[in-house]
């Protein structure tokens, strides 16, 4: 099995590239699950409705989301009955949406889920512990997926990465997300888990981390409130194709990036 994980899609110049590359990308590196990360899909954080439904209408399996889950208040209905998308984890139970999200493909069953970190979130509160979190479900769902993989949306690399080294050999892979900037340490850990610390933002490509650059400029230039825009123009794609995953001695994850 190759899976094929999209990071961070950012306003309308992600959707854009998404919809003229994802086809060809998925037919290039055979792959037969794709996750990706939609939490900033629109405008730049949260996700619509509408949105949500266009992703999912193509060949994506599911949609993960982050600290701007609930920009848009419209999605918290929609995601109580919509199971292809979910929220982190580490929320309380009574948060809507589910948890993880478990499918079966050629005959493998894959689960997937993500987990907020807390060092340096301060835009939301977190109330559980994410390394706890991911063991109480990996416990419960050990039985029923074969192929587990756990998404932690952090801003700090330390984090990310004693995640990667705690989930090792518990899950097929830990894959990195939020700070929008695709890392160089995709590799495989001593446990035979796949694992990078951010796979990167798919979106603007002349930007500061999906941001017009020039109000970014500005605001360390005169230390003054902005309000954040998309930047326009051409956009990137990047994300991570883990192979083989059902077979612990052949799997590998290399970066993706693709320019529209």
């Amino acid at each position: 099995m190759n899976l094929l994980f999209i990071s961070d899609i950012v306003g309308n110049p992600g959707r854009r590239i998404i919809t003229g590359s994802l086809d060809r990308l998925i037919d290039k590196f055979k792959a037969d699950f794709v996750i990706v990360d939609g939490e900033n899909a629109s405008g730049g954080a949260g996700i619509t409705v509408e949105i949500a439904e266009s992703l999912l209408n193509k060949r994506i399996d599911v949609i993960t989301l982050g600290n701007h889950a609930w920009k848009h208040k419209e999605i918290i209905d929609y995601i109580k009955k919509e199971n292809r998308l979910i929220r982190p984890a580490n929320l309380p139970d009574s948060t809507p949406g589910k948890p993880y999200f478990i499918k079966e493909v050629n005959n493998i069953r894959v689960a997937v889920f993500t987990l907020l970190g807390r060092i340096f979130m301060n835009d939301i509160i977190i109330p559980y512990c994410p390394f706890e979190t991911a063991q109480k479900i990996i416990d419960g769902i050990k039985d029923k997926a074969y192929v587990i993989i756990a998404e932690i949306h952090a801003e700090a690399t330390s984090e990310k990465i004693a995640m990667g080294y705690f989930l090792d050999s518990k899950v097929s892979a830990v894959i990195g997300t939020h700070t929008h900037v695709q890392t160089a340490d995709n590799r495989i850990l001593s446990g035979k888990t796949a694992y990078i610390t951010d796979a990167g933002m798919t979106g603007p490509l002349e930007s500061v981390i999906g941001v017009d650059k020039d109000i970014i400029i500005k605001k360390f230039l005169t230390q003054m409130p902005a309000r954040f825009e998309v930047a326009k123009g051409d956009a990137k794609l990047e994300g991570v194709i883990i192979r083989n995953v059902e077979n612990n001695e052949l799997r590998s994850i290399e970066r993706v990036f693709e320019l529209e």
